[in-house]
């Protein structure tokens, strides 16, 4: 009836992975952070549940076909996508593989699509998930732990939590570093709204949050033991790069612009 594995627990027969409990436990720890925030914002927080289901299908969906079209190189066969070999293997989602820019995207754009469909403000939402969205993608890389990947260069540090033992090696544990950036991240970004108030527009928060998190990522890529490389390049340490530089002339851009005066009528009173 009940058995527990190495790698997850099995009811009825069925087994769940130890790495989809740690991702559902951080979507719903996330969206408890955002609902809060919601709350304090003025704003009615049973919306964050309400969008949640809807988001979490979407962010699955977009986070598979990130995986699907920029595989880790571990998983290449001779130097060939293997979903190009085996089409039917990307619905196979039980065997891992889940790319996070993938998932921020399409739960973003489900967002957009249930905000404009309930007469919300888009990007005040926006900001308001992101402090829960940075705590959910840290719990989330402790499914990394569980699975025994994406970790780093080997190392001759033997600690956990800063080194991981993998076939009686020691390699930079990356998921425990991204963790503890995404915490600081999410501090960041509820701090910010406090202290600037006002003199944050909407949707800053959820630029600073693409700074923060695409500079840590660009940073691990680094160190990290695998990547996914397309022709050549680490497509994600490229991508990652792009959006800091984007999000950031955005947030520039967005607070140096100077506002147009006031259209005069040249037309006389009277």
């Amino acid at each position: 009836m009940f058995k527990l594995a190495s790698d997850g627990i099995v009811i009825f027969g069925l087994k769940i992975y130890f790495y989809a409990l740690v991702i559902i436990a951080g979507a719903l720890i996330g969206a408890f952070l955002a609902s809060k925030e919601a709350k304090r914002r003025g704003h009615n927080p049973d919306i964050i549940w309400d969008v949640l289901p809807w988001i979490l299908i979407a962010g699955i969906i977009g986070a598979r076909l990130w995986h699907v079209f920029t595989p880790s190189s571990s998983i290449l066969i001779n130097g060939v996508n293997p979903y190009f070999i085996h089409p039917l293997e990307a619905f196979n989602i039980r065997n891992g593989g889940l790319g996070i820019p993938g998932g921020v995207i399409a739960g973003v754009l489900a967002l957009f699509i249930y905000t404009k469909k309930k007469k919300l403000v888009f990007t005040s939402w926006l900001d308001m998930l992101a402090p829960g969205l940075a705590l959910a993608q840290g719990i989330g890389r402790w499914g990394n732990f569980f699975n025994q990947e994406l970790y780093g260069l080997k190392t001759n540090v033997t600690w956990f939590p800063f080194a991981v033992k993998i076939n009686n090696e020691y390699y930079l544990a990356t998921f425990f570093y991204e963790f503890v950036w995404n915490l600081l991240n999410m501090a960041l970004l509820l701090w910010l709204p406090r202290k600037l108030g006002d003199k944050m527009k909407p949707g800053d928060n959820f630029l600073v949050y693409m700074i923060v998190y695409g500079i840590g990522r660009f940073l691990l890529e680094f160190i990290r033991l695998e990547y996914s490389p397309i022709a050549g390049v680490n497509i994600n340490q490229t991508i990652m790069g792009v959006i800091v530089v984007l999000s950031t002339a955005a947030l520039v851009v967005r607070h140096t612009k100077k506002k147009e005066p006031a259209k005069v009528s040249a037309e006389k009173e009277g």
